[in-house]
């Protein structure tokens, strides 16, 4: 495991996209695992800029998204699809063809769900994951209590989840009670991550996914056990740390 510590969210995502960056020139074709929320976005703004400064070539890259909200089509304000294309895919040189987001409006869920666990093994796999942390420790929408063995697989969201995803909404009922996500399992078989979190509001349960004890009531501390995951994160999303990084 790697801790980078940064002054702020746009240095964040400067040094998250360089890491990204690297294994793209080396790697090609390649495949990228996406997040969304806010917290990526300076992330995502970055590599727009590198790709349209030439130092990067999306036309290889095929993409997986973490996640999508059961019940809200991809032409949706609030899908997931509509969040990267509105900040990525609309922007870089990528086939859009090879942009994968979880159906959300699959008539099959379950089914759906296996068919893309092999489209990614097909591809050979996620050379690099992007992460986010939510306030409850949630990676995907992997909530408290997940197994760290979970696969691609329709879930419930936490009331928490649906609280801090109400902004996004006119109202709270508005938010999607369901969600696909990749499983704790799936994320960890990527080749590298990385998991960028800014803000004070982050910094206990950081602490406790970094430095704690690995369990299914904080699901991002099952990054313990990735092989290549950095951590990039903010001075204030910092703060509980006790290691010297």
């Amino acid at each position: 495991m790697n801790v980078i510590i940064v002054p702020n969210a746009e240095e964040m995502g400067k040094q998250a996209a360089q890491l990204i960056a690297a294994e793209m020139k080396k790697t090609s074709p390649f495949v990228l695992g996406l997040a969304t929320g806010s917290t990526p976005l300076t992330l995502y703004k970055e590599l727009i800029r590198l790709n349209k400064a030439g130092e990067i070539d999306f036309s290889k890259v095929s993409s997986f998204n973490l996640d999508e909200y059961v019940g809200l089509p991809g032409t949706h304000d609030q899908s997931y699809r509509y969040f990267m294309n509105q900040n990525l895919f609309d922007h870089v040189n990528i086939d859009k063809a090879r942009t994968h987001v979880p159906d959300g409006m699959a008539k099959d869920p379950t089914a759906h769900c296996a068919a893309y666990e092999q489209m990614m093994r097909e591809a050979g796999g996620v050379d690099y994951q992007v992460l986010g942390i939510g306030s409850n420790g949630h990676i995907g929408f992997n909530e408290p209590g997940s197994s760290l063995a979970s696969r691609t697989r329709v879930v419930k969201l936490k009331e928490s989840t649906i609280k801090d995803n109400s902004r996004f909404f006119a109202k709270i009922e508005d938010v999607p009670t369901q969600a696909i996500t990749m499983g704790i399992g799936t994320i960890l078989d990527s080749k590298h991550a990385v998991l960028v979190a800014n803000g004070a509001n982050k910094a206990e349960i950081v602490a406790a996914a970094i430095e704690g004890s690995v369990t299914a009531w904080v699901p991002a501390s099952a990054l313990q056990f990735h092989l290549a995951i950095t951590w990039v994160i903010t001075q204030d999303a910092a703060t509980k740390l006790k290691g010297k990084y």
